[in-house]
């Protein structure tokens, strides 16, 4: 039949991987099935689902040392920070550093881009006053 259409072939989660590094992002081992995405001072994790589609485990962050830093949202301020405990403010540069990186990274692995992604970087944490604690656990009641 000339109607005959033929069945999109999936990448593998490597097929993908090898798109990055052609795009100009460096790739590297970040443990057991986890992928270290990174170009310039950015970087994300990235690990594979069923289907081969990568999925990011870490978002884009800036490197910090050894580690990514995630983007906090303090009301007053962003700042990156770290799971080791480091955090410094975020800088314009380094905000649309992140937003171009993830940006990128979705066209060069074919991924799907969605319109309020693209309007601007977003935190990974919301934190929006100093009450220490409150995000973590049961929180105390006082009549308890």
């Amino acid at each position: 039949m000339f109607f005959r259409h033929e069945k999109a072939r999936q990448q593998t989660f490597e097929e993908h991987m090898s798109a990055a590094r052609s795009a100009g992002f460096r790739t590297e081992s970040a443990g057991p099935g986890r992928t270290r995405i990174e170009r310039g001072n950015v970087a994300c994790v990235a690990t594979s689902e069923a289907g081969g589609m990568p999925v990011f485990v870490e978002r884009a962050g800036i490197v910090m040392g050894k580690e990514i830093g995630s983007l906090t949202d303090g009301g007053f301020q962003k700042f990156f920070s770290t799971p080791g405990g480091q955090r410094k403010p975020a800088l314009a540069e380094e905000l649309k550093a992140v937003q171009d990186f993830q940006e990128d990274l979705r066209e060069a692995l074919g991924l799907t881009a969605l319109y309020n992604e693209s309007l601007g970087t977003t935190s990974n944490v919301y934190v929006y006053d100093r009450v220490v604690g409150r995000d973590h656990g049961d929180a105390h009641k006082p009549w308890e």
